[in-house]
């Protein structure tokens, strides 16, 4: 997907992302007369409408500019090099606790990626519905509502993928972490990755324009 947009003094080639509009917030930056394509800062909302149904809540997208934006949105060195600018948002589980975080990453008016983290404590499958829940509603906002119809990497749904993520990483020794790709689904990738760290087990959604 590469757009080239055109300012007064200068031509900008920018490869694989768009430019989007983003919220006017006391807690993100605005835009204007931006193009409107994949996914932006605004879908934060959507994403919490749609996981509330579930009681699962989401706190105000918290901007983070300085030396810690590794720590919410860095995937690799190459990417975390072209991002200066992350949101994160807290989610809380239906039992009042904390269950993990999700994260917009990108420049202030350009979001190239979008990471959900949620912590499953003692088992691998603890947290199994809302893992579900938080990155079904993440890819049908970001992404498109489309799985059961396209069904990348032959996973008829959200959920088959995600389970046979855990089988897999169950089987395994789970000192590596599992990491699965899927693409197909629109110009975005899906990465889906299981880590054990500190006892407890990281299920972490990843999506990249």
């Amino acid at each position: 997907m590469n757009k080239k947009i055109i300012f007064p003094i200068i031509i900008v080639i920018i490869s694989a992302i768009a430019i989007f509009l983003i919220p006017e917030d006391s807690s993100m930056p605005s835009s204007e007369n931006l193009y409107q394509s994949g996914f932006t800062f605004y879908d934060v909302e959507k994403i919490n409408e749609s996981v509330s149904k579930y009681n699962i809540f989401m706190s105000t997208p918290t901007p983070v500019t300085d030396h810690t934006i590794g720590n919410y949105c860095a995937i690799r060195d190459d990417i975390l090099s072209t991002i200066n600018y992350c949101t994160t948002t807290a989610l809380q589980g239906p039992d009042g606790k904390s269950l993990g975080n999700i994260s917009i990453g990108g420049t202030p008016d350009n979001p190239i990626m979008a990471i959900a983290v949620v912590e499953s404590t003692p088992f691998l499958d603890s947290k199994f519905n809302e893992v579900e829940i938080v990155f079904e509603s993440m890819i049908e906002t970001l992404v498109c509502d489309c799985w059961n119809e396209k069904q990348p990497g032959d996973f008829e749904s959200v959920h088959a993928w995600i389970s046979a993520a855990k089988i897999k990483f169950d089987e395994s020794s789970q000192t590596i972490p599992l990491k699965s790709t899927v693409s197909g689904l629109s110009d975005e990738t899906l990465i889906l990755e299981i880590t054990f760290k500190d006892e407890s087990y990281l299920w972490t959604l990843i999506i990249l324009k």
